[in-house]
């Protein structure tokens, strides 16, 4: 019996362009989970497990925020750290269009542009934290500085 290839994202492919060591998770899933239901099918803390949020600026650009799946973003502090007076998020149908990524399977790595992207500061509390692989069913695990040099972020406090 053949081996089955694995199916590498466009995250996955840039990570591997800059040399950026990565663990990638897999899961059955057929349709969207929010990272809870995610963490609990791969038996991973909540902590360590992060979400990308896009938003929408006062200034009609876009805005992309990494934050612990289990926390709130919050507005005032997520528009203050990147300038703006308010952020506000996107509706769903809009993620693909503007992210190229789907519901569910959106990363920070490797979106259709680079927008200015903040990540919670905690995430660099711990050695490594768990973000989309890019598609619904993947999962990558990194050192927060790699996510940040990957997705051209930096780290803020905008969690409630």
């Amino acid at each position: 019996m053949a081996k089955q290839k694995e199916i590498k994202t466009n995250a996955m492919r840039i990570l591997e362009s800059m040399n950026i060591p990565f663990k990638h998770y897999t899961y059955e899933c057929k349709e969207f989970t929010d990272g809870m239901q995610t963490a609990d099918l791969l038996g991973l803390p909540y902590e360590k497990v992060y979400k990308t949020l896009v938003t929408a600026g006062d200034d009609k650009n876009y805005y992309v925020f990494v934050i612990p799946i289990a926390e709130e973003l919050d507005m005032k502090k997520a528009a203050k750290s990147v300038g703006r007076k308010s952020v506000s998020m996107i509706h769903v149908k809009d993620i693909n269009a503007v992210t190229g990524y789907i519901r569910g399977g959106c990363t920070a790595i490797g979106m259709k542009k680079q927008y200015v992207t903040r990540i919670e500061e905690s995430a660099q509390l711990s050695d490594t934290i768990i973000v989309s692989g890019g598609r619904i069913g993947s999962q990558i695990e990194l050192k927060p500085d790699d996510l940040a040099k990957a997705c051209g972020g930096e780290f803020a406090d905008i969690i409630v």
